[in-house]
């Protein structure tokens, strides 16, 4: 994974393939390396080896680990916890939005229903995180 690399941490293969179709449709051509539950994400970024992520895209309803835990320890590990990390949900619960706030996300964004709504959200997201945000100066190695 190179900074430029987009980690989407989601079980569900429909909204994987729709979140690529997106990406690919709005011609964000970062690499995305994916992990399907909570457990194999915070692996990934654990590796002392492995750069990491220029963002985040978290699912909350995750097997082994929910996204809410991924995002704690994300926020709690000192080599991660300036990461941008977006929650990418389907869930329209108050309170898993002030969970997600409160434990560090930097954007929480409600999948929408209609792919044409889920392509522009895609995109908006794109450009704000991948070409207008500048990324705190860390090194993304160590």
């Amino acid at each position: 994974m190179d900074e430029k690399t987009i980690l989407l941490v989601e079980d569900n293969e429909k909204d994987e393939a729709l979140i690529l179709r997106a990406l690919k449709k709005n011609n964000i051509g970062n690499e995305v390396a994916i992990c399907r539950d909570g457990a194999e994400a915070l692996e990934q970024l654990s590796r002392p080896d492995a750069p990491l992520p220029q963002l985040v895209l978290l699912d909350l309803k995750l097997p082994k680990i929910d996204g809410l835990e991924v995002l704690q320890q994300i926020r709690a590990n000192p080599r991660t916890r300036l990461l941008p990390v977006v929650i990418l949900t389907s869930s329209n619960e108050e309170n898993d939005r002030l969970k997600g706030y409160s434990f560090g996300a930097n954007s929480y964004i409600r999948k929408p229903v209609d792919f044409i709504e889920f392509a522009e959200a895609v995109r908006q997201l794109g450009l704000y995180w991948l070409i207008m945000n500048q990324p705190p100066p860390f090194d993304r190695t160590s």
